[in-house]
């Protein structure tokens, strides 16, 4: 393995994109270090430090702790992942946006373009409201805010609206630059770098409180191999495909016959990958959100408290988001029609299954039966972390969430490496075949 990661730096074109990339995420990090103006760096810390909202824990994960810094890339790259989900809603609905996926490239360009500027609109509405929740928070030992009273109001609204909205398209911009220079999908890896990022301080943390005497030895090994056990379960499942058997017949070219193949079309059980989580964590903030504008009401405290994280209708209508997500989204992305249309006119075919509708019928009842099993495995690896942190008293957010989306772009990132030793005639990481291709989020 160390001689492989010799090998990358050996090749110079190779050299240059980690080198670029690393460079890249120096910035990032920087970036998640600068506060927003106006920030009490104490009263905020200190609310973070009993607060047990795990939802917010879940969207600082993504952040690298950006968030709960209240920095200028508080916000990360989420507004531009939504922004994607909905143009890829939108082509499912309208007919301009599902031709423009279909145009190549120029189609790819407009898409990119919208999706931009819808990034922009969602990232100057979310930052009103982290604005405003920020503005919401009060030290209950001293009396203070959050906010400085010099700039608290409408212009701390207004300066942090841009602070926000211009640190999302920075982070746009340089998960672009990954993409186009680096090694790996940049907004996935940015995402990648803030959950590691967090996970020294986290180990250092209960390393501390074990030593300490404040935490149980065996607590914190059987934690510790409940985190384990899930890691294991998420890559078996991430790499669990089903194989559909396709057959191409003979062909004729001039005056050259090529014989038949016999290949499969892979359908993964977990297709939808992450993003029906986030769909779903999205809408359990609603409450979250909606009591920082009602702030004196005993109704509304009670409301919200019914979703906190850990509490059955939280964690019930958690999982029933997700299932509902993952056949939402699959069905999005995958279109069995299209793909019925693309084999008959490759001649290819599902021995047994007539081509064109009723093939399109089996890929659908194929998909749908695998789909089941994938969207109570996202539900299991969202709701369950939640339980354990509060039965064993986790001072640290962990998850599966986390661990489905470092185990994506680790495998993403792994194959690019790996396609560029194999190319210069370079052992790679894996001596028993490549990694598949997947596009992680």
């Amino acid at each position: 393995m160390l001689d492989t990661f010799k090998n990358v730096f050996r090749i110079p074109d190779l050299r240059k994109k980690v080198l670029f990339t690393l460079l890249i995420i120096f910035i990032y990090r920087i970036g998640g270090h600068i506060p927003t103006p106006g920030i009490n760096s104490g009263v905020l810390a200190e609310f973070w430090s009993q607060s047990r909202n795990n939802l917010f824990g879940l969207y600082d994960m993504f952040v690298g702790g950006a968030f709960g810094k209240a920095t200028v890339f508080a916000m990360g790259v989420m507004p531009y992942i939504s922004a994607s989900i909905i143009i890829q809603l939108l082509a499912t609905v309208f007919p301009y946006f599902h031709k423009l996926q279909r145009e190549g490239g120029e189609g790819r360009k407009k898409i990119t373009q919208y999706t931009r500027y819808g990034t922009v609109l969602l990232s100057f509405v979310q930052a009103v409201g982290v604005s405003v929740f920020l503005q919401s928070i009060v030290s209950p030992t001293t009396g203070q805010h959050a906010v400085l009273p010099a700039i608290s109001g409408p212009i701390f609204t207004f300066v942090t609206a841009i602070s926000l909205t211009t640190g999302t398209i920075f982070i746009m911009w340089l998960g672009e630059q990954i993409t186009n220079k680096g090694i790996g999908n940049g907004i996935s890896f940015i995402i990648f770098i803030g959950i590691v990022d967090r996970l020294p301080t986290a180990v250092f943390g209960e390393i501390q409180q074990v030593a300490a005497g404040t935490r149980n030895a065996f607590v914190e090994i059987l934690v510790l191999g409940i985190i384990f056990l899930m890691t294991a379960f998420i890559v078996l499942v991430t790499q669990a495909t089903r194989r559909i058997p396709i057959q191409t017949p003979k062909k004729v070219v001039g005056t050259k016959m090529y014989a038949g193949q016999n290949t499969v079309l892979p359908l993964r059980v977990n297709m939808a990958g992450v993003i029906p989580i986030i769909f779903a964590s999205s809408l359990m903030f609603l409450p979250s959100m909606l009591k920082n504008f009602f702030p004196e009401s005993q109704v509304m405290e009670d409301f919200t408290n019914l979703f906190l994280p850990g509490r059955p209708v939280h964690d019930v209508l958690y999982a029933l988001l997700i299932v509902f997500f993952t056949y939402f989204y699959t069905a999005i992305i995958f279109n069995p029609m299209d793909i019925a249309d693309n084999l008959k006119k490759s001649g290819g075919f599902v021995p047994g299954i007539r081509p064109g509708k009723k093939t399109a019928e089996f890929l659908d009842t194929v998909l749908s039966r695998i789909t089941l099993p994938g969207s109570f495995f996202l539900a299991f690896v969202a709701v369950v972390p939640f339980l354990i942190m509060g039965a064993f008293n986790v001072t640290f957010y962990f998850g599966g969430t986390s661990v489905l989306i470092v185990v994506g772009v680790a495998l993403d990132t792994l194959q690019q490496l790996e396609y560029h030793l194999q190319m210069h005639n370079y052992e790679g990481f894996l001596k028993k075949g490549r990694l598949r291709g997947r596009r992680t989020y």
